[in-house]
């Protein structure tokens, strides 16, 4: 922790994965402007460090604290097992955790409701007549993505379906890729979900250089809402949430950890369905589309989290 005073540093928030989603993919630009609108009137900016690893991520914070550089780190993209809150707590920074998890009385945190969203969009597909779908999630590591995963396996048996879940990276690579095998399959899907924007994007070109009309025979649903599903052509349904509002929430925890006093927990704005034009009744019965085999399915290891929470 710096030494001149409470509140007169930068804020940390190292994000462990590739460099090249950080431009692409506007979810963190987003969280971070709405933390620097609570954090700059304190003198207090986010210092944001991309590494390509959790055990990068670790060297960064005790480099940061032997350095006394930073009042206070954001963690994010929590994971089974995590390290980070042990090697913050060992350096004496305070943190934030955002997103899922088991309750941590000892931490700060902004958590967030992912089941409620996965069954709202659940809903609707099932409202349109869709009983094949496919889910094309971020690593399986994530709390957050085990967390949806859940909801939708859960609310996919209650009705009798079994849908088959696939995990991407969140790149614009693995999205059209899965997004092709789906289609290619012995049973290809006439719903497909994606765990953001960028993946969701590259699907609905991918399902276009297959002429796999969308929405007439295929709908498509995206996480995080972005420019980018507003600008798609037709234009993406997608999870809609405030994440400059996010960011906001995020930055008064870290101001309450940073005082010394008391912390409230906070919760994220929830996501919520906004339709668009990627959806419709499903009209066709799945037929098969030439070559590829179908992936199987990938299921994530059980949510320890009360709730579930963010990439």
């Amino acid at each position: 922790m710096r030494s001149d005073g409470a509140g007169s540093g930068p804020v940390g928030l190292v994000l462990a994965r590739p460099t090249r989603l950080l431009g692409v993919e506007p979810f963190f630009m987003e969280l971070i402007a709405g933390m620097e609108e609570r954090l700059v009137p304190r003198d207090m900016p986010v210092l944001l460090h991309v590494v390509p690893t959790l055990q990068d991520e670790c060297a960064t914070y005790r480099r940061w604290a032997r350095q006394e550089l930073v009042e206070a780190v954001v963690v994010v993209n929590q994971v089974t097992d995590d390290p980070r809150p042990a090697v913050l707590r060992e350096l004496g920074i305070p943190f934030v955790l955002v997103g899922p998890g088991e309750p941590d009385a000892a931490a700060a945190c902004v958590r967030t409701d992912h089941a409620t969203p996965v069954r709202d969009a659940l809903t609707h597909l099932l409202e349109l007549g869709h009983r094949h779908i496919a889910r094309i999630s971020g690593p399986t590591t994530l709390l957050h993505t085990q967390a949806r995963t859940r909801a939708l396996l859960d609310g996919c048996r209650a009705v009798g379906l079994d849908p088959v879940l696939v995990e991407g990276d969140y790149s614009a690579e693995s999205g059209a890729r899965l997004t092709r095998q789906l289609l290619q399959g012995g049973t290809p899907p006439t719903a497909i979900v994606y765990d953001n924007d960028v993946m969701a994007v590259a699907g609905l070109a991918a399902a276009k250089e297959l002429d796999v009309a969308v929405p007439d025979r295929l709908s498509l649903v995206a996480w995080d809402d972005s420019t980018l599903c507003w600008l798609a052509s037709p234009a993406l349904t997608a999870m809609t949430v405030d994440v400059h509002r996010f960011g906001e929430l995020v930055a008064e925890t870290v101001l309450e950890a940073v005082d010394g006093g008391p912390v409230t927990e906070r919760w994220s704005p929830t996501a919520h369905y906004s339709p668009r034009g990627t959806t419709a009744p499903c009209r066709f019965s799945p037929v098969p589309l030439p070559t590829a085999p179908r992936p199987g399915p990938t299921v994530p290891p059980r949510d320890t989290g009360a709730r579930a929470g963010r990439r």
